[in-house]
């Protein structure tokens, strides 16, 4: 069989979905965007193809026979720090959840427009994609606070000089805090400046601030660093407070029940791509 052509220099997406139109129909567009694609239709064959060549991002269906797209998910960024974007079913917002939980990036809902899906994938690999030279000068070299240090320009964090495992969305937010210290987001506005979307789950801020909390604070259950800030978000405390008060996820906003109940909704609208998946 002859290999497709690879352009020197193209991104490779790995493309993992049992439903062999829904797999080709996204190949297509993804090799229209200029991607190399290669395809699995099982964990088991993923896992293969990720190691025999490694890819620059993974599209991952979460319902997968045998092997599960969560069960993939941890495998595989287990073995590489790749990028993956989660396909899930509309409305399975505890599945969604479960995927950002286990370190997808990023997901998509069914049925959806391939369109936005190549849109995903490029926002995704251009966040993940180191600075280019020039682009240094135009930020600090380094960042920190409170025992952490961030090196936007090789997307490199460490905690008391250990090296962070982040995934891509969990470093942006982290940059971003970091650049600005001691004013509070809401959810909205971290979906708008981290993730660049103008709308879509607030549950997924949620689930990053807790995951990178998990990561950067000495007890996440009492958290000094990322404070919930009643009625408004969440914001970042350069310099922590001894305040003694539990913090939590579940009081950012108006109200997490409500804002994740809102965002479920919007969520489930009707997809009017005719093209939808």
């Amino acid at each position: 069989m002859q290999q497709p052509y690879e352009a020197p220099g193209a991104r490779r997406v790995l493309v993992v979905d049992d439903d062999p139109t829904v797999a080709e129909v996204v190949a297509g567009y993804l090799d229209r965007a200029g991607y190399v694609v290669d395809r699995a239709a099982d964990g088991p064959s993923a896992l293969a193809r990720a190691a025999a060549h490694r890819p620059d991002l993974v599209v991952l269906d979460l319902m997968l026979p045998g092997m599960d797209g969560l069960e993939v998910c941890r495998r595989m960024r287990a073995r590489i720090p790749v990028p993956v974007i989660m396909l899930t079913a509309r409305g399975d917002e505890d599945d969604r959840i479960l995927g950002l939980e286990v370190g997808a990036d990023d997901y998509v809902t069914k049925p959806f427009s391939p369109r936005e899906l190549v849109l995903r994938v490029e926002s995704v690999l251009r966040r993940a994609r180191p600075a280019a030279p020039h682009d240094a000068p135009s930020r600090p070299h380094l960042l920190g606070a409170a025992g952490l240090s961030v090196d936007p320009a090789a997307r490199r964090a460490t905690k008391n000089g250990a090296e962070l495992a982040l995934t891509i969305r969990e470093f942006d937010l982290l940059t971003f805090l970091l650049r600005h210290p001691g004013r509070a987001y809401s959810r909205e506005e971290l979906m708008r400046e981290v993730w660049g979307w103008d709308f879509g789950d607030l549950s997924t801020v949620t689930v990053h601030v807790r995951r990178l909390r998990g990561k950067v604070e000495d007890d996440p259950a009492r958290p000094r660093l990322i404070q919930t800030v009643w009625g408004v978000g969440y914001r970042f405390d350069a310099e922590p407070s001894t305040d003694t008060d539990t913090d939590t996820d579940t009081d950012a906003g108006t109200g997490a029940d409500t804002a994740v109940t809102t965002a479920a909704a919007m969520d489930t609208a009707p997809n009017t791509d005719p093209k939808a998946v």
